[in-house]
């Protein structure tokens, strides 16, 4: 409601007594009455130009309740005088008579008249009645017994708040502070104000009495959260979300076009995986080697160390925990831990007799998890010496591993159509079955989903969290023959994205399960695909025809600042500063 300027509003405001507070919840000094309190505690309704029950094109808004969020929103933010008038013009008041003349009742600290007040308000439910009362008679005990009035808070604790029968635990605290001579239960009594009983109350208290706060602020938030969710492209933490107009995002908010193109392995790329402070992309390749690329700072790629010293193609790679350490896998071979920094081999870890199939890290970054051939897996302290291992069907040959960030369940492919939840202190064992061969697996960064690469041409998303259950299917991408592998990525990780045997990358919307795009570009099978975690329009994908291409938002004007970039400029979508 503007246009007031500075004319007083039409409601007359009641004075509080000196005992009032500072700091109301609506923004009013202490010498000023309670917002909507008019001196007949009734705003005064103008003649009406329709008697509209509803507001809105559906019908679904009740004219009543909008207008008093409205009139609260003002107060809140400060416009007094706009809510007055609003109040009056539209004669529907923020709060009845009798709920004004509580909440100033509280704040002059009129105890037992407030409490009789509140059994006049007309509340139904009993058991509220009696709560809000335990909260008023304690802020009356407490004011007691910080005017050094014990006899007197004795009396409100026995008389009037032990008669309640709610709450015996809080009662016998309440005895406590009577007798203690502790100097931080003092404060802690000390520093409560009545302006923070009222809000108390307000929770307490049905929505229909006392409107909660900030509720208008709730409900145009959840909208455009709502909003925000249902767009299928959202991908940007840049993208600004206007009331002016519905949001909705293009195909502009995901990468979808080669920004660059990685040629120095000589043999097909078999994996990616970008650290988790998005500085540096690892690679792996048939070619014996992995390569660690460095992301500058004007969002191109550039070859940071090559790893050389397996003597059979290497099969995956993991970071550490502070990405200052690499693990690299050779094909049942061995595992060897790099210096990201200096790209020197610290530690190979072999097992005579057993070849290597997998690895990951513990939380910790002070020991590995390792696959091995015998199916059995392996936990190393970083100097290689064995700290645990569990033996039979714990893994496969060829299979993913994973822990989850707790450092309690470890995640393995323990047949062929089975994901194993392993549970290292517990030795329980929790499973994820499909009707179909598992090629691979992803564990979301939240520890709650997994995304299962299935033979029949299918990744499902599995909920992890107690009993695992599929939440979402995912089709389109090719696979005959080889290892294909699928990650979480975008903002929120709202996307799947997955390679595929007809040499594309296949992203998908999570939720809604809908095909995005298909992105051409390679001309071999496309073996592995990783989202940049720290920019979501980075997205990498490795290939049989020996490349890696790097793909970034097809448009030139967007820009993302990247928070972790080395030297905290500006990445534009094309690569350019």
């Amino acid at each position: 409601m503007g246009g007031v300027e500075d004319e007083e509003p039409a409601l007359k405001r009641m004075k509080l007594s000196s005992k009032g507070l500072v700091g109301l919840s609506n923004g009013s000094s202490s010498k000023e009455s309670i917002v909507g309190l008019s001196s007949d505690l009734m705003a005064r309704p103008l003649p009406s130009k329709g008697d509209e029950q509803v507001v809105g094109s559906k019908g679904v808004i009740k004219r009543e309740e909008f207008v008093r969020i409205i009139a609260k929103a003002l107060y809140s933010l400060g416009y007094r005088k706009s809510g007055a008038h609003l109040e009056e013009e539209s004669g529907i008041p923020l709060h009845s008579p009798g709920v004004n003349l509580f909440m100033q009742q509280i704040l002059d600290g009129n105890w037992d008249d407030s409490v009789a007040t509140l059994h006049r308000i007309g509340l139904a439910d009993e058991s509220v009645v009696r709560s809000a009362s335990f909260l008023i008679l304690e802020q009356k005990f407490f004011e007691f017994l910080n005017g050094e009035k014990v006899m007197e808070a004795l009396k409100t604790l026995r008389m009037e708040i032990a008669p309640l029968c709610i709450n015996s635990s809080r009662i016998r605290e309440l005895s406590s502070f009577i007798v203690s001579s502790n100097p931080q239960l003092d404060n802690a009594v000390r520093l409560r104000s009545r302006s923070k009983l009222l809000e108390e109350l307000q929770k307490l208290l049905p929505p229909t009495v006392m409107i909660p706060e900030k509720r208008l602020e709730h409900l145009v938030e959840q909208a455009l959260i709502l909003q925000r969710e249902a767009c299928p492209f959202h991908n940007s933490l840049d993208k600004e979300m206007s009331l002016y107009l519905d949001h909705h995002c293009g195909k502009d908010q995901i990468p979808s076009r080669t920004l660059q193109i990685l040629e120095a392995h000589d043999d097909e790329v078999w994996f990616v995986q970008f650290s988790h402070n998005g500085k540096y992309l690892a690679s792996a390749s048939n070619d014996q080697t992995a390569i660690i690329w460095e992301v500058g700072t004007n969002g191109r790629l550039s070859v940071k160390h090559r790893l050389s010293g397996h003597q059979k193609p290497v099969s995956s790679v993991s970071w550490s925990p502070n990405d200052q350490e690499l693990l690299t896998c050779g094909v049942e071979e061995s595992i060897r831990r790099w210096d990201v920094s200096t790209g020197k081999c610290l530690q190979i870890y072999e097992k005579p007799g057993a070849g290597l199939v997998s690895c990951t890290w513990f939380p910790c970054g002070k020991y590995i998890l390792c696959g091995l051939n015998d199916k059995s897996i392996c936990m190393w302290d970083l100097d290689g010496k064995e700290v645990d291992s569990w033996k039979g069907q714990k893994t496969l040959k060829i299979s993913d591993l994973e822990i989850t960030d707790c450092g309690e369940e470890i995640l393995s492919i323990c047949k062929a159509n089975t994901v194993m939840l392993f549970n290292r202190e517990t030795k329980d064992e929790r499973f994820i079955e499909e009707c179909q061969t598992i090629t691979s697996f992803s564990l979301s960064k939240d520890n709650k989903f997994l995304l299962v690469n299935l033979l029949d041409q299918e990744i499902h998303l599995w909920n992890i969290e107690s009993n695992p259950k599929i939440v979402g299917k995912y089709k389109g991408h090719k696979r005959a023959r080889f290892i294909i592998r699928s990650c979480f990525g975008g903002l929120k990780q709202a996307f799947i994205a997955s390679g595929s045997e007809d040499s594309q990358v296949y992203i998908w919307h999570r939720s809604s399960e809908e095909l995005i795009e298909a992105l051409p570009g390679h001309s071999g099978a496309v073996n592995c695909v990783s989202w940049n975690p720290a920019n979501p329009h980075m997205l990498a994908s490795a290939s049989d025809d020996r490349t890696i291409r790097i793909w970034g938002l097809n448009c030139l004007h967007k820009k993302y600042q990247n928070v972790h970039s080395n030297g905290g400029g500006i990445h534009y979508c094309n690569g350019g500063t």
